[in-house]
C-alpha cells in the first residue's frame, strides 16, 4: 500500500505578513512549521505504516526552504518526501494548489490512500482536500476524527458532521482529511533524524509534473484577494455614575446604541 501525506509549511508566527501588491501571505520560511492538522495526518500515515507495512511519502508545494519541514517528516516516520517548488507556483490560491498536487501525484501515481490535515491554521478554507480528491477522481471523507481499520481495499472512519458523528467506509483509493485531535504527532528519533539528514529530497517544477502554467499560481487562481489588512483594536471604559436605576438607563442607551 501507498500513502501520501500532503503536508504544508506554516508560520510558527501569530502574525501573518502580506504582500502589498499581490496581497497573498508573505512566504519567507522564516521560523515556518507544519501545520498541526497536517501534523496529525502525518502520525495517521506513519501508524498505519507500522501496521500495515505501507509506504508513506510526504508531498509539499512551497518555497525551496520547506525542504527543510519536509525532512522533519522524515525525522517523524515518513519514508521518503516530495517538493513542489516553482514561481509558476507562487500566490496559488486552493484551486491552483490542488491542481499542481494533482498532477504530482498522478506523476508519481494514485496511491490507495491520501491524507490531509483538515485545514491549514494560516487559511482556514478547509478546501485543499476536497478538491484535490476531485481532481483526481477518487471518493473523500472529510472531518475523520478516528481511524477504524485499514485494508488493501477499503478504510473504515469515523467522522465529525454538523449532526453529530458518522462511520463511513468507503473503498480505496481515497483520500481523508483529518482533525487535529485524531493523533498527537510523535517526536523524531534519533534514527530518523539521521535518516532525514541523508534523504535526497527531490524539488520537482511546474515542468516537471506536466502541468499547465496557466492552471498554476495566480494564473490559474478563481479566486484573488482584492485587499487585506489588520483590524484595528481598541479598548474604551465607561464609568457610570449615580444610583443603579440611573446606571442601569446609561447602560440601556449604550447597548441600544450597538444594535
Amino acid at each position: 500500500m501507498k500513502i501520501i501525506v500532503c503536508i504544508k509549511a506554516v508560520p510558527s508566527s501569530t502574525e501573518v505578513r502580506f504582500d502589498p501588491v499581490s496581497h497573498t501571505i508573505i512566504r519567507d520560511g522564516k521560523q515556518a512549521v507544519i501545520n498541526p492538522f497536517d501534523a496529525a495526518a502525518l502520525e495517521c500515515g506513519v501508524r498505519i505504516r507500522e501496521n500495515t507495512g505501507a509506504h508513506v511519502t510526504a508531498l509539499s508545494m512551497g518555497i525551496p526552504d520547506t525542504v527543510r519541514i519536509l525532512r522533519d517528516t522524515v525525522a517523524r516516520g515518513a519514508e521518503e518526501a516530495v517538493l513542489l517548488s516553482d514561481r509558476a507556483f507562487a500566490g496559488a490560491d486552493t484551486l491552483a494548489t490542488s491542481y499542481s498536487l494533482a498532477c504530482a501525484v498522478k506523476k508519481t501515481g494514485i496511491p490507495e490512500l491520501i491524507l490531509c490535515g483538515k485545514m491549514a491554521v494560516d487559511g482556514d478554507t478547509a478546501q485543499i482536500g476536497p478538491e484535490l480528491a476531485a481532481m483526481l477522481g477518487i471518493p473523500a471523507v472529510t472531518n475523520v476524527k478516528t481511524i477504524l481499520s485499514v485494508s488493501e481495499k477499503e478504510i473504515a472512519v469515523v467522522r465529525e458532521s454538523d449532526s453529530g458523528e458518522q462511520e463511513v467506509t468507503v473503498s480505496l483509493p481515497a483520500l481523508i482529511t483529518v482533525v487535529k485531535n485524531i493523533a498527537d504527532p510523535r517526536m523524531p528519533s534519533i534514527a530518523g533524524i539521521r535518516a532525514a539528514e541523508e534523504i535526497a529530497v527531490p524539488v520537482w517544477t511546474a515542468d516537471d509534473i506536466g502541468a499547465e502554467k496557466e492552471k498554476t499560481g495566480l494564473a490559474g487562481s478563481a479566486t484573488q484577494v482584492v485587499r487585506t489588512f489588520s483590524p484595528e483594536r481598541k479598548k474604551e471604559c465607561v464609568f457610570f455614575r449615580g444610583n443603579a436605576g440611573e446606571a442601569a438607563a446609561e447602560l440601556k442607551k449604550i447597548m441600544e446604541g450597538l444594535s
